[in-house]
């Protein structure tokens, strides 16, 4: 069990990520207490997606491929179109959100970002939601998808949309208080 308090979690984005489902993650988490640190494939900083159109910036921490899974409580991944579309693409990316499946620590995804889980291939056979339009990626990756503000399935937590993001950050919270969780590698 990990005390949310002396938690390190990772948020992994590039270009446009959803700005409020990085920001309210990274403000939340922190003030709780946590250590958040940002990783992307680029270095410097990374520009959001607010809505309709681009957003402010926040930096990146560090590069995915410098990411070393054992340093980190959790992985969260914000959603919006462009950055996950953008991460799953990148072989250093997605090693990182496998690396984490496989280490049975939470890994969050919210909104378009289950399509990593998808890429990854870790929801086969496990219950997950996300926006209703990747809905059938979400089932064609065999998992069952449930229409709730926040589903997990074994330390993997997935959520619809930014609506939903008091329940994800609260099972976040959760779910790095339990700690580790036994389930197959993606």
């Amino acid at each position: 069990m990990a005390d949310i308090g002396s938690a390190t979690i990772l948020i992994l984005a590039a270009d446009g990520y959803e700005r409020s489902e990085l920001r309210v993650p990274l403000e939340e988490l922190r003030k709780r207490g946590a250590k958040v640190k940002i990783a992307s494939i680029k270095t410097g900083e990374i520009k959001s997606w607010d809505q309709k159109d681009w957003g402010d910036s926040v930096p990146v921490d560090l590069a995915a491929a410098d990411v070393k899974t054992e340093e980190f409580d959790a992985l969260v991944l914000p959603g919006g179109q462009i950055n996950p579309d953008i991460l799953r693409t990148d072989d250093n990316a997605m090693r990182v959100v496998r690396d984490f499946v496989s280490s049975g620590k939470p890994v969050a995804a919210i909104c378009h970002a289950p399509w990593l889980l998808v890429e990854a291939d870790a929801l086969r056979g496990r219950k997950a939601t996300s926006y209703h339009s990747i809905r059938t990626d979400v089932r064609n990756a065999g998992a069952a998808w449930e229409d709730k503000e926040v589903v997990t399935d074994n330390g993997i937590i997935t959520s619809r949309s930014p609506k939903d993001l008091p329940a994800f950050v609260a099972k976040i919270v959760e779910e790095v208080q339990e700690g580790r969780h036994n389930r197959r590698a993606a």
